[in-house]
Parts: C-alpha cells; structure tokens; sequence
C-alpha cells in the first residue's frame, strides 16, 4: 500500500464524480490515503466539502507563499482552522522567489504566522521551497519551526538542506521530478536519504512523472515515483511503499488510515 503525501484534489477534480474516478484509480493502484494540501482561505472550504465523503482523504489549512491577491492568514485564524476534523497539518506554506519580485517580506511574515500556528496546534508544517534555500532554513530555526516538525514537500535541492532539514524534525517528500531524466542531483539525494525519513506524493495536478511526464498529474501515479526511487536505490518496492506509508502516519499521526 502507498501514501499520497501531497496532492491537490480541488484542482484535479471538479465535483465529487470526478473525485470518485480518481480516488477509484487511485485505489486500484495500492494508493490508500491523500492528503489534499491548502493553498488559499479562499479555497479552504470548498475543498473541505469536496473531500468531506472519502475517509481516506485527509486536509492541510494554510496559503501558499507566492500567492498574492489573496486573504491573508493569520495566527488565531490558522489555529481555528487547523484544529478542526480531519485537518492535520498546517501549510502549504514557505517561501517561493522563483516568480516573486522586489521585497519578498510578506513572504517571510506569512512563512512565519504558519510556524507559530503550527506549533500552537502541535500539528506538522508543509514547507514549499524554491529558489529561497537560505532564508527557509534560516526562519525554520529562527521560529522553532523543529518543535512541530513536517515535511519539506516536492523537494528539489542538494544533500546540505536535505540534512539541515532533517536535523530540525522534518522529513524529505519526492515528487515526479525524480523521475526526470536531468534530475541527477536530486536522484543522488534519494539515494542517500534514510529511508525512515523518505515520503512520496504527486503534487497533482501538476508534475506527473516519468512516463507519465506532460500529462494531468493525480494520486494514482505515486506509485511510479516510489517504484522509480526503489530501483534507485537498490530497494524493493514493496519495503519501500512500507515504509513510506509508516512515515506519513508518524508525521500525520491525525490521518485516518482510510
């Protein structure tokens, strides 16, 4: 059996028979959990009810850091929405400067109301990180951010902050990138990284892997990725697929094992 670890149903599925489909080829593929990440208040209820049916759905509360235009959250807010049903972690969140321009400080106050959230709540963070390695760590510390733990999701960096990640309570999510052919770098931290601290997702809709690559992303391709990083590393799929499941439900201990 697999875990999804990061996905984006409300964006995959319209309404419920589209997300019955999925969750059905999902299933069909080993894949026996999700967890549909939050990336704005604004959508925060709408996918609360979409997802409301499938026990094996869970939900995260937060806004992504390059999302402008946007409500912005705040601690109490965060608090309340992240204590609720089926809510067990606190993010998307972090610190994107890829398509940010000009003072990203609004990024780093947002990055910092999560980490507080999250460790008012004691639930984990998701942390999204691009082009911002530096700051990311330096807030994570600065913040505590290692008292709620999480998951650095999609992880596209070196060893050095796979480590430095790790040594602040987090663990290391891979998505289809892995997958890529010019992903050497990132394959090599798969390699390395301590299977007890190794997470799979998607981010679906986006990213799908290899052979997969180009089109719509969803929960049941997972199962490439983990199969992609077993043979990488020398590993079956099965103690993979085992042990990736075991973590989510240490990090996520509120997700149901629907």
């Amino acid at each position: 059996m697999l875990v999804d670890s990061h996905c984006h149903l409300d964006m995959l599925c319209q309404d419920r028979a589209a997300l019955s489909a999925v969750l059905d080829d999902a299933g069909a593929q080993g894949i026996q959990h999700m967890l549909c990440v939050s990336v704005s208040l604004e959508r925060f209820a709408p996918m609360m009810a979409l997802i409301e049916p499938y026990a094996q759905v869970s939900a995260s509360v937060g806004v992504h850091p390059d999302g402008t235009g946007v409500e912005e959250p705040g601690v109490d807010q965060l608090v309340e929405l992240a204590g609720r049903e089926r809510v067990v972690a606190v993010g998307e969140t972090g610190l994107d400067y890829f398509r940010t321009e000009g003072d990203v400080e609004w990024q780093r106050e947002r990055f910092r109301r999560h980490i507080r959230a999250a460790r008012e709540v004691n639930k984990p963070l998701i942390v999204h990180t691009r082009a911002a390695r530096d700051d990311t760590l330096k807030i994570m510390a600065e913040e505590g951010a290692a008292e709620a733990g999480g998951v650095l999701h999609c992880f596209t960096e070196d060893w050095e902050m796979a480590r430095a990640a790790m040594d602040m309570n987090f663990y290391i999510s891979f998505s289809g990138i892995v997958t890529f052919k010019n992903a050497r770098e990132l394959q090599d931290v798969a390699r390395r990284l301590p299977m007890e601290r190794m997470l799979v997702e998607t981010d679906s809709p986006y990213l799908a892997p290899v052979p997969k690559r180009g089109k719509t992303n969803q929960p049941a391709y997972v199962r490439y990725v983990a199969e992609f990083i077993a043979e990488l590393r020398g590993d079956s799929f099965e103690s993979l697929a085992a042990e990736t499941t075991r973590n989510f439900y240490t990090l996520f201990s509120g997700a149901g094992h629907g």
